[in-house]
């Protein structure tokens, strides 16, 4: 994005269709996407491409952060265990069905590429089920079961991608040697964050005083303690979600009411930008992608993507629905620390399945494949393989995404459920 003409075109655009998407009730991820796709298409129009080192850096962080900060500690773990199963299991379970159904589907896909496909669509865009959800009245445990998932699941695919790629590019994969990384990873990336917060802490109980400062500190430390995990290998994604956590108890106990407001309402302008430019970005990215697929193979990869959305979709509805009948028994059965705000009905469990939709993270992982093996010869399937993340993208974000409102609308919840915004 060198174009920086360009890129303040496309915030134009992303601002004015915003407003309009209120007017004509259509979520505005979905009407962004489409005009994304849209203008990608004007011959004119130089080639945008995302850096995936750019897009984990510069929207991650600030996305993360502001979901940790501004969720619940107590409902968060009071529905841990839901939380953890959809974020670390569920993504693991959707990896590896994604890659058999590649594997036996996909003329040329070898075991090692359809896991790194399934890896890239293993995680679901939390981030874009709560802006197409926004002000429709989700409940406390819905909304806090789905940014919870959002800042874990992340975690958890990019490791099971770390994984995948190594096989692919003929490193022997070893289980115990895989979990140990793992935590390892998850483990690094929560002391990171602890450091860092610690760090952070300190720091404004000393300029509290001046609100610029200590509001410039908090939005810049977000992205220092991602580049400080990566740095030292661990995950970037834990150790900004802890940040987050730890600091929103810290700030609820020394900032005054006048510096919250002023805070809140500075991250909700970034927000607001970074999640409009993801969406249109997400929609760019498709004519491009395109044009490296053969004509003849175009519709039957998109028959792929949408095999893959609906295995995947149905996989996620049959785990939380699985999910809402074994905390149902352990309730019943006094077994570990399931209360009765725990437990999930129907009404939370097909809203959670509906949003499991991919996002920017599922697109900049598949960006991110390399062009190469150690070899030097071509990264085999590597077109097919992003063509079709950029499908699946695109088809939950578009199609759930249009009947995600509807299905909440006809749920009706109950004036009681309804969630307290921010």
């Amino acid at each position: 994005m060198e174009n920086y003409s360009i890129v303040i075109f496309i915030l134009a655009i992303m601002i004015i269709l915003s407003a309009m998407a209120d007017k004509i009730k259509l979520p505005y991820p979905v009407l962004l996407i489409s005009a994304g796709i849209g203008i990608g298409f004007i011959p004119a129009l130089p080639n945008i491409t995302l850096n995936p080192d750019i897009v984990f850096l510069i929207f991650l962080p600030p996305l993360l952060y502001d979901a940790a900060f501004n969720i619940s500690p107590q409902e968060f773990r009071t529905n841990f265990n839901t939380i953890g199963t959809l974020a670390i299991g569920l993504v693991f379970m959707t990896a590896a069905a994604i890659a058999v159904i590649a594997h036996y589907l996909i003329p040329g896909m070898g075991w090692p590429l359809a896991f790194v496909l399934g890896a890239i669509l293993s995680a679901t865009d939390a981030v874009a089920a709560m802006s197409i959800t926004k002000g429709l009245g989700l409940s406390h445990k819905t909304a806090t079961i789905l940014e919870g998932e959002s800042l874990i699941n992340d975690a958890s695919a990019l490791v099971t991608y770390h994984f995948a790629i190594a096989a692919a590019m003929g490193t022997a994969f070893v289980f115990w040697k895989a979990s140990l990384e793992f935590a390892i990873l998850m483990a690094g990336g929560v002391l990171a964050g602890m450091v860092m917060s610690r760090i952070l802490a300190v720091i404004l109980k000393v300029v509290h005083k001046n609100d610029l400062v200590t509001i410039s500190f908090m939005l810049l430390m977000p992205f220092v303690t991602y580049l400080m995990a990566e740095e030292l290998h661990v995950s970037g994604v834990i150790a900004v979600v802890m940040l987050g956590l730890l600091i929103s108890r810290f700030s609820g106990k020394v900032f005054p009411e006048k510096l919250k407001q002023q805070s809140r309402n500075i991250w909700d302008i970034i927000i607001f930008l970074l999640n409009g430019l993801i969406f249109i970005l997400i929609g760019l990215q498709f004519p491009y992608v395109i044009k490296s697929i053969p004509g003849e193979q175009i519709w039957p990869y998109i028959g792929y993507g949408f095999i893959i959305t609906v295995a995947a979709l149905l996989l996620r509805m049959g785990r939380v629905f699985l999910q809402q009948i074994n905390l149902d028994q352990a309730f019943k059965k006094g077994k570990g620390r399931i209360t009765e705000n725990a437990l999930l009905d129907f009404k939370n469990s097909l809203i959670i399945s509906w949003s499991g939709m991919r996002g920017i993270v599922s697109l900049a992982i598949a960006i991110n494949l390399p062009l190469t093996l150690k070899d030097n010869a071509p990264f085999p399937e590597r077109n097919a393989i992003l063509f079709i993340s950029v499908v699946v993208v695109l088809i939950t974000l578009i199609g759930q995404g249009i009947s995600l409102p509807w299905i909440v609308k006809a749920l009706k919840l109950s004036p009681g459920d309804k969630k307290t915004q921010h």
